[in-house]
């Protein structure tokens, strides 16, 4: 059998469409994807020389051992929908309401199927491992990863390489950082406890909504004053709740929020800073209050070497105009999770087209992306699994 990444890729090209679409108009939200996961488990059934698990309910991960001992290349796709209403009309459109891939999680798990398929077909020539994980819940912390690498499906991974689609980029672009990818993704909540009583009668009560605005705009100075302009740092209020009535002072007020950062040590600083604030002024205006943090996503960061390895197999195939070197990005992503176990390398692959109407951001109800980039993504994944375990 001949191996030749391009025309393989171009050979199963027409399948991984049909394979996302099918997955797009069938969604499934984190830790729901029964008949997702069940459908991805058949597949990789069909293809023959996989051995295939069920590490969590609603993931799947299959082995591609070869006839020769070797390193263990991981490969990762993320398989979960998101609780929006699509507004596309397009004849693979949700069948589901209320639930969408508008994050290229379709995309993600076709490439990885394609990539399976044909790399299945090569078992003898494979001179160590491939490691194929479908896994759920990558957009509902905490995250679909952690439970995978709790189970002990990463154990013996020597690398992990995997490819997020994005509509900023042009169609067919790849992104490449070196170091840190992705913020940290960390949740604050703050319940300030004063002492209600009638509007007309301020001076009788300790009033929480006073002091939690005071809180608010304290919380903003933290990145101006207390970390570096060079550092990136984001403190986000999202959520105030008090109050039922338009004449009484409440007895208490929850602020809610969240915190993205690319620093471990500032990550770690983070939660003392928000509490010093806290505490200085519930304790300056009578009141108490209860402060919680909670750890969400970690820094996805891309290992020197395996991301040496990711550009070279670019710029070889495709050259130097088809790399584009990006910025760190705020949103988080539990890839990180596996890079615990093992150095690796996550790439972003160029979806957007605007000469087709495909502009709209991730998240987004018209979200959509140019299918062309699909089968860029499956060439470089089995070209890199060429480079780790065929050589």
């Amino acid at each position: 059998m001949s191996w030749d990444p391009q025309a393989l890729a171009a050979e199963v090209a027409e399948q991984v469409v049909a394979w996302r679409r099918y997955l797009h108009q069938n969604p499934e939200l984190s830790f729901q994807e029964n008949k997702t996961s069940q459908y991805i488990y058949e597949t990789l059934t069909s293809f023959g020389n996989l051995e295939i698990t069920r590490p969590t309910p609603t993931s799947v991960v299959a082995r591609l051992i070869g006839a020769q001992p070797g390193p263990v290349l991981g490969i990762r796709a993320d398989i979960d929908a998101l609780p929006i209403q699509e507004e596309n009309q397009v004849p693979y459109a949700s069948s589901e309401p209320g639930v969408m891939h508008a994050c290229g999680h379709d995309g993600h798990t076709a490439m990885l199927l394609g990539t399976a398929k044909i790399l299945s077909r090569f078992k003898d020539r494979i001179k160590g491992e491939v490691r194929f994980f479908f896994q759920h819940a990558e957009e509902l912390p905490p995250g679909g990863a952690a439970e995978i690498v709790k189970a002990g499906a990463a154990d013996g991974m020597d690398s992990i390489i995997g490819i997020h689609l994005a509509s900023y980029m042009p169609v067919g672009k790849f992104g490449v950082l070196y170091g840190a990818l992705t913020s940290s993704t960390d949740r604050f909540d703050i319940t300030v406890q004063g002492k209600g009583g009638h509007s007309s009668q301020p001076e009788l009560t300790v009033d929480p909504i006073v002091i939690g605005a005071q809180i608010v705009t304290h919380l903003q100075q933290i990145v101006s004053r207390n970390v570096s302009a060079l550092d990136k740092l984001v403190i986000s209020v999202t959520m105030l709740n008090a109050g039922t009535a338009y004449n009484i002072i409440p007895d208490t007020l929850t602020i809610t929020g969240s915190t993205r950062c690319f620093d471990a040590e500032i990550r770690k600083q983070i939660p003392v800073w928000i509490e010093r604030i806290v505490k200085g002024i519930t304790e300056a205006h009578g009141a108490s209050y209860e402060f919680t943090y909670s750890l969400g996503y970690s820094s996805v960061v891309n290992d020197e070497k395996v991301t040496k390895l990711m550009e070279d197999t670019i710029r070889e195939r495709w050259g130097d105009e088809d790399i584009m070197y990006i910025d760190p990005l705020m949103p988080g992503e539990d890839f990180s999770a596996y890079l615990e176990k093992a150095p690796g390398c996550f790439i972003q692959l160029g979806a957007g087209n605007p000469e087709k109407g495909f502009t709209y951001p991730h998240h987004h109800p018209r979200f959509d992306f140019d299918e062309d980039c699909l089968v860029r993504g499956v060439e470089l994944f089995i070209r890199a699994a060429e480079k780790v375990v065929m050589k």
